[in-house]
């Protein structure tokens, strides 16, 4: 009996192997997910049964209903899911082109980048500006970011562990400037801007959520296209490059969809720290290696992570709303502590 399931594009332009096993995890966890969307809409102050849940979401409830679910709860869960996909997924990516198990967008200043830029946006250019640009200056802001880090780390091609390096080292730089916009911006735009700095979906709408779905539908399957030279980088460059691997250009355009997948994450929930560092290494877990998998089962692990994160800030503490930033930065930061101690002899 074959073990792997072969998904191909007529005339072979696209193919993807998956292992059954791993296929079987993947439907597991969606089946997960389509669970979590209705149990996280039912609960809240007042509880509204799944099933009635459900008849609002497809338009068959009498309309009692309707407006809990449908333009206050239904649209911050989805949105905490696709979120929480985008950011899983883009620290697979990173993982994978760094070879290191400690990357992760928020970690080498990918985030940081989107977060200055829309801090910026919010303290320095708000009502000047419409906010529905805020997107905008947050990809633009990861995208500069990411280049700078590139380019600081290219001699004669970029090697991982230069790239981890520089990325904290503009972290830092990214984290002092967003700190000095909010000290020097008016006293209430400062407080918006830290309530989203720590990572919250709180007063999540329809407009967050059809922000976010179209940059997926672009950098999702971009990413599982290019994951199979991902496979070849694991073995190393001059390996990858016999294989007939274009390495740079390939981890370039990776990178680019790393960084439109945390971007787009930043613009509409703030920085949510250590989901795209944890859902990797527990996508690792379940599925191995291969990164045609790893991917759609990092983008999974981290929506329900992001998802689990903002259910308990909403629901454990009314009537205050936790940001669901700071419960995965409690889990995120010992993980992250912990990896470092695992891997302390490497380097």
């Amino acid at each position: 009996m074959k073990k792997t399931f072969v998904l191909r594009s007529r005339g072979n332009g696209f193919s993807l192997q998956l292992d059954k096993r791993s296929l079987g995890i993947m439907l597991i966890l969606l089946v997960l997910v389509c669970i979590a969307a209705v149990l996280g809409t039912s609960l809240g102050s007042d509880y509204i049964a799944p099933l009635d849940v459900l008849r609002s979401i497809l338009g068959l409830d009498n309309g009692d209903n309707d407006f809990v679910v449908l333009t206050l709860r239904f649209p911050r869960v989805l949105l905490s899911l696709l979120v929480g996909l985008a950011l899983g997924m883009s620290g697979a990516i990173l993982q994978g082109i760094i070879r290191n198990p400690l990357a992760s967008p928020d970690v080498i200043g990918i985030t940081g980048g989107a977060a200055v830029a829309a801090v910026g946006f919010v303290t320095l250019l708000g009502g000047a500006i419409s906010i529905k640009m805020l997107p905008l200056f947050a990809i633009v802001g990861a995208l500069v970011t990411a280049l700078i880090i590139y380019m600081l780390s290219w001699k004669s091609g970029v090697t991982p562990i230069r790239f981890v390096l520089i990325g904290i080292g503009v972290s830092a730089i990214t984290g002092a400037a967003t700190t000095f916009m909010l000290i020097i911006s008016p006293f209430y735009t400062a407080g918006q801007a830290y309530v989203w700095l720590t990572g919250s979906i709180y007063g999540a709408t329809w407009t967050d959520v059809n922000t976010i779905w179209p940059m997926l539908v672009i950098a999702v399957p971009a990413a599982l296209w290019l994951a199979r030279s991902l496979n070849a980088q694991e073995f190393g460059d001059d390996l990858a490059t016999g294989l007939g691997v274009t390495v740079q250009l390939h981890r370039l355009l990776l990178l680019g969809c790393s960084v439109l997948l945390a971007g787009i994450a930043v613009a509409v929930a703030g920085t949510i720290g250590f989901a795209g560092l944890m859902a990797p290494h527990i996508a690792r877990r379940l599925v191995g290696r291969m990164f045609g998998s790893l991917l759609i089962v990092s983008g999974l692990v981290g929506a329900l992570v992001v998802f689990a994160a903002d259910l308990i800030g909403r629901t454990l503490f009314v009537p205050l709303d936790v940001p669901a930033g700071v419960f995965t930065a409690g889990v995120g930061a010992p993980f992250f502590l912990y990896l470092l101690f695992r891997n302390r002899n490497q380097y």
